[in-house]
């Protein structure tokens, strides 16, 4: 897989410009571009196509575009990361774990706290910077791992981090190591009796997704898949996602929007889609939105939700549901997905 080999030959690079990996180190993602810390200091960005995220460019300043100045992406992207670590103190020992507030209207970490808080899932299998996979049924820690979390790529365990994350009712699978293994992960969710378990999957460099199927059925549990980090996928991952998943964040995905967004039942957003691709997945994207939302879902049929209807003078018929604490629109649409100039560019 593409995103695998990147970061291995970014953690070469690492070793070889240090002689051996930092003890403390972390490889996350920001427009396209992985972005390595140590020590709460960002030590090396990637180079990437991506020009503008309008995601990145509405929560932080100076993020682009940067059509007209290429050269300004890596500074501003490794200023950006700072001030994740000096806000909530993302990858340090000070790293902020929970949180009940929603960050990002259409976010997998919001859907989860809903899931789990209104009991549509018993547990959640996470990653964390400074942990790894986690496990917990706790709605307040999941929110406070993913909100402003950026996919995670590779960790280094923090002792306060899981000290914190064991306290807070979570479960750190590999506490030695910070292990990001997600199938591990599913499996001691299992384990520790929880059968409706929801699993987040890193679609460009993550675990093999039918063995998380496996998982599900040797275990006889009920796993949601929510395949999130996208950006730059190949063909080949787009196409094992739609054949796995449930749910997808489409990033800056060409392949996501080509080949998940023709195939789905609902999407969510316009500028940064989620796709909704299977039953098991609009139930669980119930427990985010109005109650009885899953009862305005055909089979069948597509739908589309929006932040406000004038985005698309196609649709007339629009419902007035809620998703999180935000007002939005619901419609069925003849054909997804529905696109908007103001996307990431150029998809990946």
């Amino acid at each position: 897989m593409k995103g695998r080999i990147l970061v291995e030959q970014l953690l070469e690079e690492i070793k070889k410009e240090n002689g051996h990996l930092p003890s403390d180190l972390h490889v996350t993602r920001m427009c396209g571009a992985l972005v390595a810390i140590s020590n709460g200091e960002v030590i090396h960005v990637t180079d990437t196509e991506m020009r503008y995220c309008p995601l990145s460019s509405s929560l932080y300043d100076g993020m682009g575009p940067f059509d007209e100045h290429p050269e300004l992406f890596k500074p501003e992207v490794s200023k950006t990361v700072g001030s994740k670590i000096s806000r909530f103190g993302h990858f340090t020992s000070g790293r902020e774990l929970c949180r009940m507030d929603v960050a990002i209207p259409f976010g997998a970490s919001e859907m989860i706290m809903y899931a789990l808080d209104k009991k549509g899932a018993d547990a959640a299998v996470t990653v964390c910077d400074g942990a790894g996979t986690v496990v917990t049924g706790e709605p307040s820690l999941v929110q406070g791992i993913g909100a402003r979390m950026n996919g995670l790529f590779y960790t280094s365990p923090i002792k306060q981090v899981i000290e914190t994350i064991q306290e807070s009712n979570g479960y750190v699978v590999n506490a030695r190591t910070a292990e990001i293994n997600q199938i591990l992960g599913v499996n001691k969710a299992a384990e520790l009796g929880h059968r409706r378990i929801v699993a987040t999957i890193n679609g460009f460099a993550g675990e093999d997704l039918a063995k998380v199927r496996c998982v599900e059925k040797e275990t006889e549990s009920y796993v949601t898949i929510l395949a999130v980090c996208t950006t730059g996928v190949e063909k080949e991952r787009a196409e094992e996602i739609l054949k796995y998943a449930d749910l997808v964040w489409s990033c800056a995905s060409l392949h996501v929007r080509d080949i998940l967004g023709k195939e789905a039942r609902l999407q969510i957003g316009v500028k940064i889609p989620v796709f909704v691709l299977t039953r098991k997945g609009i139930d669980f994207v119930s427990h985010y939105s109005t109650k009885g939302f899953e009862d305005y879902i055909k089979e069948g049929k597509r739908y589309v939700i929006v932040g406000h209807p004038k985005l698309t003078s196609k649709i007339h018929d629009w419902k007035k549901i809620r998703m999180g604490n935000f007002k939005t629109y619901l419609a069925e649409i003849d054909e997804l997905p529905l696109r908007v100039e103001d996307e990431p560019r150029p998809l990946l």
